[in-house]
């Protein structure tokens, strides 16, 4: 009995030679529609699955392999007897190779202005069915999904007559893994249609990979570096990466994090950030006065840090970033000059980011795995609610204290918990993340600051439990404060303010970031 191969594929890239390459080997090759035409073009032999299940094509393709005389041939397992007589009572033949790919969907989708129908009719239906057959039957069927495993399956067939059995089993994995990943994203695209919000009761997604990773955090743990499939614009995956050694784990995670705060604003502003955390932050008129006075808010952390910028990095600009060892420049664009400049910096990565101002979607999630589960949540993306925006104190702040309490509100959104930021003329003047209690945190930016201090505002992202954080502030210069407010003993800070004649507003909303 001659052995036969079923092959129907949308991605056509080597499945000629694949085809050539087992008629050689003495197989019947089994086609439809597209691909059988290629085949028969290159002038290999190839037989019409309507031949074989007796009945034709219908619905516009969309019935083609849907028949016994098929999964039938795809499922016996040779080893039982009673399959194989059934079999030849029904006059059927195995089919021991089965190479099929899925209709485009994810391709139709990306397409700007794709209709749900147009989605809809690309919807795999058959191809799924008789791949995951073909992987429940491992044992006897070869099943090929991935173009790139077709000459593994040819060289083990003319050295062995057959596929090792390790090799099938591991393309039948490869089946799941398909499947699983083309029937999520046909969920998510479906969930986003009906127009539906929150968190589903099954949470599935899927990546694909973009990069290979040195490692993690320390070089001691294995990391990958995933993207979603989407057409999304303004983050970080979308990045092009112009000049520069690979990204790592830390590069992607901080450059993140300065995409984040960065997003915050509409004018002119560079931010720099060094383990997750803004250390120097301005806004200006124009990038170069922006990156300055950036650099200036703490030219020691910045030293091998990650830069983002709001507006095309121009040779001036360049000429000054240069002057400095950082990790990572990111910005919508870089002029001619500034690329010239920059790249004799071997290892400095220049990513460029078109949209880098484009707020994240709404319904973007921040997810941690933790071992046995996953966390998840919706972005915070949010920064206070005028409506609640209130001053709790006897004195009103100035409209330049306004500017410079805001501006420190959006810093201390970003920098982890306990977090404290300082700020004067919408420059950062001290950033204290990540303690265990706020006043540490304070004391941390005050020494940071120094001379600078005296004048600057203060933002909290959470409320104080105390009425210390007001007596240091006062003591440092500190001339305003904005906080969530929410404490029960809110009034003793207030109180202190009063005292002390420091305005102070309740933004009534929390920023927690872990």
């Amino acid at each position: 009995m001659a052995k036969r191969a079923l092959i129907s594929v949308s991605d056509k890239t080597g499945v000629v030679e694949f085809a050539k390459n087992l008629a050689e080997l003495g197989f019947e090759i089994i086609s439809t529609g597209g691909t059988q035409k290629a085949i028969a073009e290159a002038g290999i032999p190839v037989i019409n699955v309507s031949d074989i299940t007796g009945f034709p094509e219908c619905l516009d393709g969309r019935v083609k392999t849907l028949h016994p005389n098929i999964h039938a041939g795809v499922l016996a397992m040779r080893s039982n007897p009673d399959h194989m007589r059934q079999l030849e009572e029904l006059g059927v033949e195995t089919i021991d190779v089965v190479a099929i790919n899925l209709y485009p969907f994810k391709q139709t989708i990306l397409k700007e202005g794709v209709e749900l129908e147009e989605a809809i009719e690309n919807i795999d239906i058959g191809g799924p069915t008789m791949i995951r057959a073909a992987a429940k039957n491992y044992q006897d069927v070869a099943v090929v999904v991935d173009p790139a495993d077709y000459d593994t399956v040819i060289s083990e067939l003319r050295e062995n007559g057959a596929v090792k059995k390790e090799t099938k089993f591991l393309l039948a994995y490869k089946v799941f893994e398909h499947t699983s990943a083309y029937d999520t994203l046909i969920a998510t695209y479906l969930r986003k249609q009906n127009g539906l919000t929150g968190f589903p009761d099954t949470f599935t997604m899927t990546f694909e990979k973009a990069q290979d990773l040195r490692y993690g955090e320390n070089p001691h743990q294995a990391a990958m570096y995933y993207k979603e499939v989407s057409t999304k614009t303004g983050v970080i995956t979308a990045a092009k990466q112009l000049h520069g050694k690979e990204l790592s784990y830390n590069n992607i995670n901080d450059t993140n994090g300065a995409l984040e705060l960065l997003k915050e604003f509409d004018v002119p502003t560079v931010v720099a950030v060094k383990h997750a955390n803004p250390c120097g932050v301005a806004s200006a008129d124009n990038i170069y006065d922006a990156y300055v006075r950036a650099y200036e808010a703490d030219p020691v952390s910045i030293f091998g840090g990650i830069v983002a910028a709001n507006c095309e990095v121009d040779g001036k600009t360049a000429e000054e970033m240069a002057k400095i060892f950082l990790e990572i420049i990111i910005a919508p664009s870089f002029s001619e000059e500034a690329m010239e400049i920059l790249t004799k910096k071997k290892n400095l990565r220049l990513l460029e980011l078109k949209d880098i101002e484009k707020p994240f979607d709404k319904e973007e999630t921040r997810m941690i795995k933790v071992p046995g589960g996953l966390l998840v949540q919706e972005l915070d993306t949010d920064i206070y609610d005028e409506e609640e925006l209130v001053c709790v104190t006897d004195v009103k702040p100035t409209e330049e204290q306004m500017k410079d309490l805001l501006f420190a509100w959006k810093l201390v959104k970003h920098t982890k918990s306990n977090g404290i930021t300082l700020a004067k003329d919408l420059q950062s003047v001290g950033i204290g993340p990540g303690q265990t209690n706020r006043i540490t945190a304070l004391e941390l930016c005050i020494k940071y600051g120094g001379e600078k201090v005296a004048g600057s505002v203060m933002g909290s992202d959470a409320f104080f439990p105390f009425p210390d954080c007001v007596e240091t502030a006062h003591q440092a210069g500190i001339s305003a404060i904005i906080q969530p407010g929410g404490s029960v003993r809110d009034q003793e800070s207030i109180d202190a303010c009063n005292k002390y004649g420091i305005p102070m507003l309740f933004t009534k909303m929390r920023h927690f970031k872990h």
